[in-house]
């Protein structure tokens, strides 16, 4: 190793202009290739594509619809949609609804749909026509007329807000624009929706509310437009930190250049590889910057002690290139190598995470271990040792936090860790997966998309949870009683469970509509035995209900949930595959799922399978890395330790703080993992020959601390004020993440300086020689 290293210093700084002329070169082909990187939102990457679920899911898509639906709610000011105003708005909701790209037109519904159609049992049998007239005027006659064709079609609560306040029209959207025949760019349809829509026929009488899928990314991405302002925050303010850490302006300037360097080259890297960044992972450039300055310090600071003790400008460089390197490059591997583990995830917006942290992070080693020291060889003495002056303020700290490998103080340390692990472990057990809240997670409670989520969740009886379960059996399978009344009985079932709101099937329908052939009387409210009159009951419904397909052999039940949250789906979701044993049979099978409560039961079952492999294979690598690095167990041990007692305790903070195990929240426990050993590393790596040697505890961490203390200090300080700005933040997601990576950058920095030497007063007794 000692030789290797020997090797690439000779060649590094042998060749010194060279390098920085290859660093220059490749900066600016990939900050072009960085201007051409766009945000990029889909629906597919969000849902877990290899699910069971999901197959199913895939497979009835076209016939039934998929999950990414529109929903507008046009409303009335007044209370009353019955006037001229607001049926003309409506209308043109619905017609420039049906012309914006990657709408599926034949799936636009509402009422002015030629499917909207009302059935009335009179006298000779039924009637029936359209919701809107042909010759529809609206006046007053005409108004009159099509209110008396909404209440026979029964869609109020519906189509129709249940106090008739409003009126929805809703359709399906498609992966692959027709007319370019490329990925549908969910950012700007929400754009049109936004532009073309609300925009355009919104009055001071009536008012246009939107959900779904493409529009929350939508406002998620406007959201995260917000991140470059906290981006140059962050940077401003970890400039004035290291400033007055270094106290020179040129020392200041390098770490934070190279590490910006690092989230250019980041961003060049992944539009080459033909990645977009998605609104949800927007934040990893700025977690590459931080984690670029925390290696980048260290560099600093070694580079300054050099000086200090008479080295040249280059021949420090030299000297701090050498000493970190190994423990640095270490770091940053098991950054890399903690962060690809999200590889395993089968969830597309997951895994683009895991390569774009890893690009990132990769790329560190480059710009911050071997630009940044080639570099600073090039800068006078003077203005190297200028920044030592901060040193002697440290001094007086640095005692106290010596007194961490005392036995009598490590017990205290040792006994109040095992406390709090054990609390952190109680609590983290009652983590759930999924969402917690109602409305969009992503987004603030009083964020327009979620005010108009619960205006419409108000208003009408049906709600936008929706989850589908598709039964699928034999062709003609509706015309058999046993199959009717199986449905009913899984049905009935179905909706007695806690969070169901109301359930639709082919089987109700045609237990009304054969009542309707009896005169309307409810005693015929059920399933025909005879054969003949099932098949005159079903034949009522047409495929455009979305309750049965051409040949009768898949009939969805669609059930209305309450919510969306976690407990709510688990729940309903274990009770469908309870009653489905029970009421299945060889020709009948009840299929999860479709509907947007169906993509999210497959998603929290994918996160919780994830969730425990995930960890064995983040600690794996942090571990493997340690063994190699340190070459001794009890070195790894002391490292490892520490990071599991704050990764515990930061899933409990996730449980007081009611912040759910989602896609967007799993990766940042990785990330923690990640970021968070570098501390140990730094610390441990300026102890480890020393007690090798046989060198007491106590010195031996007196002397790490002298090193590199100031530094570890510093970053975990800086790194945690800059993400702790991101609590002012639009977007919900990011505030949490705000959150939980202040907790993880301070804790993990205090369990290096206070935990490691604690434990290391177990794993290394006094006045005993330490070999491995």
């Amino acid at each position: 190793m000692e030789r290797l290293l020997t090797r690439i210093e000779s060649v590094v700084f042998r060749h010194r202009l060279s390098v920085i002329l290859l660093f220059i070169v490749a900066s600016c082909y990939l900050m072009f290739q960085a201007s051409q990187i766009k945000l990029d939102a889909s629906f597919n990457k969000n849902i877990p594509l290899n699910h069971e679920y999901m197959k199913v899911y895939l497979k009835h898509e076209k016939q039934f619809g998929g999950a990414n639906s529109v929903l507008i709610s046009v409303c009335d000011a007044r209370g009353d949609i019955f006037n001229p105003e607001f049926f003309a708005q409506l209308k043109s909701v619905h017609d420039q609804l049906y012309f914006i790209p990657g709408v599926n037109r034949p799936l636009v519904q509402s009422i002015f749909s030629p499917s909207a159609r009302f059935v009335e049992v009179v006298e000779d049998g039924f009637a029936g026509g359209p919701i809107i007239p042909a010759n529809f005027v609206p006046d007053e006659a005409g108004l009159a007329k099509v209110k008396e064709n909404i209440e026979k079609a029964n869609i109020v609560g519906r189509m129709i807000a249940s106090d008739y306040s409003c009126a929805m029209v809703t359709t399906q959207l498609m992966e692959v624009d027709p007319s370019t025949q490329e990925p549908l760019d969910t950012l700007a349809l929400a754009n049109k929706l936004e532009t073309e829509i609300r925009g355009k026929f919104t009055t001071d009488n009536v008012s246009i509310h939107i959900i779904g899928f493409a529009k929350m990314a939508g406002d998620i991405a406007d959201g995260a437009k917000g991140v470059v302002l906290f981006f140059l925050i962050a940077i401003a303010f970890t400039f004035v930190m290291v400033w007055l850490f270094c106290k020179s302006l040129t020392l200041t300037i390098l770490p934070v250049v190279c590490s910006l360097i690092a989230v250019v080259w980041q961003l060049g890297l992944l539009s080459q590889l033909g990645f977009g960044l998605d609104p949800m992972s927007i934040l990893v450039p700025f977690l590459v910057f931080a984690i670029g300055v925390s290696h980048g310090v260290q560099m600093i600071n070694a580079i300054g002690k050099k000086v200090t003790e008479g080295f040249s400008s280059k021949m420090a460089a030299e000297a701090s290139f050498r000493s970190l390197l190994i423990p640095g490059g270490i770091a940053l591997l098991s950054d890399t190598v903690g962060f690809l583990t999200l590889l395993s995830i089968d969830i597309g917006i997951i895994r683009e995470l895991a390569i774009t942290a890893s690009l990132g992070v990769a790329v560190i080693i480059f710009t911050n271990l071997v630009l940044l020291p080639v570099l600073a060889s090039y800068i006078s003495e003077k203005k190297i040792a200028s920044k030592q002056g901060s040193s002697a303020q440290f001094d007086v700290f640095r005692e106290i936090l010596v007194k961490a490998t005392d036995k009598k103080v490590a017990r205290y340390i040792l006994f109040f860790t095992v406390i709090l692990f054990g609390l952190g472990m109680w609590q983290a057990q009652k983590m759930r997966i999924g969402d917690l809240h109602a409305g969009a997670p992503s987004l603030h409670q009083d964020a327009r998309y979620n005010q108009d989520t619960f205006l419409i969740t108000d208003r009408y009886t049906i709600t936008v949870d929706i989850l589908k379960v598709l039964v699928e059996a034999s062709p003609e399978a509706c015309t058999f009683h046993d199959t009717m009344d199986r449905i009913d009985r899984f049905q009935w079932r179905m909706e007695n469970v806690a969070g169901v709101q109301s359930i639709v099937s082919l089987s109700s329908v045609a237990q009304a509509v054969n009542a309707g052939y009896n005169e309307g009387n409810l005693k015929w409210q059920t399933l025909p035995r005879n054969t003949s009159s099932l098949v005159q009951a079903t034949s009522r419904v047409e495929t455009s209900s979305g309750l049965l397909d051409g040949n009768c052999s898949v009939m969805p039940l669609i059930i209305f949930m309450e919510d969306h949250k976690a407990e709510t789906i688990e729940r309903v979701i274990d009770a469908v595959k309870r009653y489905s044993l029970e009421e299945q049979t060889d020709e009948l099978q009840f299929k999860l799922a479709s509907g947007p409560v169906g993509v999210m039961a497959a998603t929290n079952e994918s996160v919780a399978a994830a969730q425990l492999p995930m960890m064995l294979y983040v600690y794996g690598a942090v571990i493997a890395l340690c063994l190699v690095s340190f070459r001794s167990v009890r070195a790894t041990i002391a490292v490892v330790l520490p990071l599991y007692v704050v990764s515990t305790l930061a899933q409990a903070l996730m449980v007081h703080l009611e912040i759910g195990l989602t896609v967007s929240t799993l990766p940042v426990i990785a990330l923690g993992v990640g970021i968070g050993v570098d501390y140990g590393i730094y610390i441990l790596s300026s102890m480890s020959q020393q007690l090798r040697e046989g060198m007491s505890l106590t010195q031996a961490y007196r002397n790490a601390l002298v090193e590199r203390g100031s530094a570890v200090l510093f970053t975990g300080i800086t790194l945690a004020v800059g993400v702790s700005t991101w609590v002012f933040s639009d977007l919900k997601f990011q505030v949490d993440m705000g959150i939980l990576l202040t907790f993880m950058f301070l804790v993990n920095m205090l369990a290096a300086i206070l935990i490691l030497p604690a434990i290391g007063t177990l794993l290394w007794p006094e006045n005993k020689k330490n070999s491995e």
